[in-house]
């Protein structure tokens, strides 16, 4: 009994330190990309990229006409695993009302051990593997976690870069699902990708 003080202090510190070190990985500038900022009241870039298993595709477009919650993470990224089980509850309670959370791997780990990753984290949402094009349409996401909350209309309403309470997330979907403007059928356009096609 003498000893459980100092487990509890020992316990804590390891846990500062996996902290510390996996929001130092996932940051390579001291500032957020200026481009992630000028995407707000802009058309989120589309995007086709490989789901997890390989068979299908994963488009943004494809969900246009529902409140997205466009997560970039990483298996290494702490902070990361610490909001995903508040994407997987949030996107069972908000999902009947139009909430489509979207995750998009942007790390070197294989395709199975993302999926092995997600399975374990009890994740119900669709994954992509992220590509650094797509990365780059959102303004380089050096900061990881970093989320993109996007509208009906395919408009992106706020974004992210780091960690965020679960009580903050929740208002943003809930902004997201207000928006019921004139849904946009056209994909939105990037100079990067072929015309009419989406980044991939």
């Amino acid at each position: 009994m003498k000893r459980d003080p100092i487990v509890i202090v020992v316990v804590a510190m390891v846990i500062s330190l996996l902290l510390v070190f996996g929001v130092a990985k996932a940051r390579h500038h001291s500032d957020p990309p200026d481009a992630g900022r000028m995407l707000k009241n802009q058309m989120a870039p589309d995007f086709a990229l490989a789901s997890l298993d390989g068979k299908t595709t994963i488009r943004l477009s494809d969900y246009r006409g529902k409140a997205v919650l466009l997560n970039f993470w990483a298996t290494w990224c702490v902070p990361c695993k610490i909001e995903m089980p508040w994407f997987v509850e949030l996107q069972n309670q908000y999902g009947a009302q139009g909430l489509q959370v979207v995750g998009v791997a942007m790390d070197d780990a294989s395709p199975e051990d993302i999926a092995k990753f997600a399975k374990d984290m009890g994740v119900n949402y669709p994954i992509a593997v992220g590509k650094e094009a797509v990365g780059d349409a959102y303004g380089g996401v050096q900061f990881l976690p970093a989320t993109f909350y996007i509208g009906r209309d395919g408009k992106v309403i706020d974004k992210v870069f780091g960690l965020k309470g679960k009580h903050e997330i929740q208002d943003d979907i809930k902004k997201a699902l207000e928006l019921r403007s004139a849904i946009v059928t056209a994909a939105p356009q990037l100079s990067a990708a072929p015309s009419g096609k989406a980044i991939d």
